[in-house]
């Protein structure tokens, strides 16, 4: 029996197509393909007569920018971003061939298919939809499309923000990814609007001691000294801190189920969120979960130093507490670098844009609830928050209710609905032409 694939909408077209491209993005500044899939959203661009420009901050590193002129000039600009790195995926793990763009069961897999290609593909074609309509989006929108988001953008939006700051001149606000996604209540949908984003800093931890032949009996071992640290830190929990953004969204969940609120209740209510309480639950408390270990160079060696990577995620406001409760954690003897640093995000669930962002999503979804939450990763919004920029997340997904959302972020057989990212494409649509 041969397997009849849908008719592709655009959006999806695009997304495809920027899924068969490579774009893994392995760290410490070594990465593939951005720079072609850069040419490729150069050349749409081109072809809607923008003037797309491209930055390279070293050699394939590449981020593309370009402007649409707005119906009131009067207005502050709205930048409209995404990232077109993904995460290195092993195919080995898969069942479909993560950078071929395979389309099955009304779904599109792929690396990338909802982080963030899928919300590149929107971008675009939303604006060529306005476009080739004859119309003009509200106001002025800079587009931007970056390089090395999932490293924290140092090649990036960072990069940008330091060296060509004027690119941003006249934006206030900012949307982009993983917002605006619904998920299922107590048998009623709403849609999480991303207004709040945890703090990021990425540490190594370090455990010297003595070296020797590992036939001898030695108590001064950095390995043991580390597995001590790795395994108390692991752990351990932090104290749960409930922001406003968080008592907003546990209230939203409580009264869709009918029940009255309290802190006491905030991990149950979080959890009842279904497969978005991977990252609900991560809101309550910062985290900090050990990712990489590296040590020795012999099996007849007992090395000198031992290390590992830990992925800490402070709430926002609460980044040097929590590096201070790490460091007794572990014990004195253990050494904390930062490798890398970012600061929290946190904004008020009000204002013209966040009214037109919940606007839009009513007039597509009437029966929906929209709520705010906050991520418990990080985006590119971070950095254009240095200009003074406030960001939002906002990919808006109907999806359905028994895909794990979540779990598609850098997971296995990442895949989206080719129905969700339609209707994405429309309400952002109507939310560039009424905002």
């Amino acid at each position: 029996m041969t397997m009849q694939i849908p008719d592709l909408s655009p959006t999806a077209v695009l997304a495809r197509d920027l899924i068969r491209i490579d774009t893994s993005n392995y760290g410490e500044g070594r990465s593939n393909g951005e720079t072609e899939a850069a040419e490729y959203v150069v050349a749409f661009l081109s072809d809607l007569g923008l003037t797309p420009r491209i930055y390279e901050s070293a050699p394939g590193r590449t981020s593309v920018i370009a402007e649409v002129e707005g119906a009131d000039p009067s207005l502050p600009k709205l930048v409209v971003h995404g990232h077109l790195d993904v995460v290195p995926a092993d195919a080995s793990e898969w069942s479909v061939d993560p950078f071929a763009g395979e389309i099955r069961d009304g779904l599109l897999w792929g690396r990338g298919a909802v982080d963030m290609k899928n919300m590149d593909a929107m971008i675009m074609q939303s604006v060529a939809d306005i476009l080739r309509a004859g119309k003009r989006p509200r106001r002025g929108l800079i587009l931007a499309f970056f390089a090395d988001e999932e490293a924290g953008g140092v090649f990036g939006a960072g990069w940008m923000v330091k060296n060509h700051p004027e690119v941003f001149e006249g934006a206030t606000e900012a949307i982009s990814e993983v917002g605006g996604y619904s998920v299922e209540v107590a048998g009623k949908r709403a849609y999480l609007l991303q207004t709040a984003e945890k703090a990021m800093q990425w540490i190594k931890l370090t455990a010297s001691g003595t070296a020797a032949h590992g036939s001898q009996v030695m108590r001064d071992n950095a390995i043991t000294k580390l597995s001590r640290a790795v395994h108390a830190l692991g752990e351990s929990e932090f104290d749960m801190h409930l922001s406003d953004t968080t008592r907003a969204l546990l209230q939203g969940l409580a009264d869709l189920q009918g029940v009255d609120y309290d802190d006491s209740k905030a991990e149950e209510l979080a959890a009842s969120a279904g497969t978005a309480s991977r990252f609900l639950l991560s809101s309550l408390r910062s985290t900090a979960n050990p990712t990489m270990l590296d040590a020795g160079y012999k099996h007849n060696v007992i090395p000198r130093v031992a290390s590992a990577r830990v992925d800490v995620r402070p709430l926002p406001g609460h980044e040097d507490a929590t590096r201070t409760r790490i460091q007794e954690i572990v014990g004195p003897d253990i050494e904390i670098e930062t490798i890398f640093d970012d600061k929290g995000l946190d904004h008020p669930f009000e204002g013209e844009l966040v009214e037109a962002m919940v606007g839009a999503l009513g007039r597509h979804d009437p029966e929906a609830t929209v709520l705010p939450y906050m991520l418990s990763g990080g985006t590119d919004n971070k950095s254009l928050a240095e200009l003074g920029i406030r960001g939002y997340g906002f990919a808006p997904l109907k999806l359905p209710a028994d895909l794990d959302f979540a779990a598609m972020f850098h997971g296995v057989d990442e895949r989206v609905s080719l129905e969700a990212i339609d209707f994405g494409t429309d309400v952002l649509t109507d939310l560039l032409l009424t905002y």
